[in-house]
């Protein structure tokens, strides 16, 4: 993917959004001395490359119940790409796993996954490893504290 060159407004302009998707252009632009319509135009290209993947309301999962925080590392039978695409799969249509990562290491995967209680987490483990012939193990770690979540990236010029 070809990374779009950045000047210090668009960073600007990303840094506003990334704090509040829904400052409106009016007031970004007063911030970072642009115009309304050079603001959405600049914001339109930004999302046409890619650079905005989406706007997205942000839950808080203790007014939700979701108060339950895993983090599940995943060792998989063996790692054919059927295998690996087979469980990609099955974790993107699953709606208790807040992030997944593929990594080096002991594990194949790493899972963020919420849920209500302990009771929602075990029933999580039947369908997502128990079930599965292809997962080998996993270990789990019970988060004690959300020190700090979020999706902002580091912004440079």
């Amino acid at each position: 993917m070809h990374t779009p060159d950045l000047d210090r407004l668009d960073v600007a302009i990303l840094s506003c959004l990334q704090a509040d998707a829904r400052t409106i252009a009016e007031s970004i632009g007063a911030k970072v001395g642009l115009s309304a319509a050079a603001v959405q135009r600049r914001i339109k290209r930004l999302r046409e490359a890619g650079v905005i993947e989406r706007e997205v309301a942000v839950l808080s999962p203790q007014a939700l119940g979701l108060t339950m925080t895993f983090v599940v590392m995943v060792e998989m039978e063996r790692e054919s790409l059927a295998v690996l695409d087979g469980f990609r799969r099955q974790v993107l249509a699953d709606d208790n796993v807040q992030q997944c990562y593929y990594v080096t290491g002991n594990a194949d995967f790493v899972l963020v996954v919420t849920c209500r209680d302990m009771a929602g987490f075990e029933a999580f483990t039947r369908r997502m490893f128990f079930d599965n012939p292809n997962v080998r193990h996993f270990t789990t770690s019970v988060a004690m504290d959300r020190v700090k979540t979020g999706l902002t990236l580091p912004l440079e010029p």
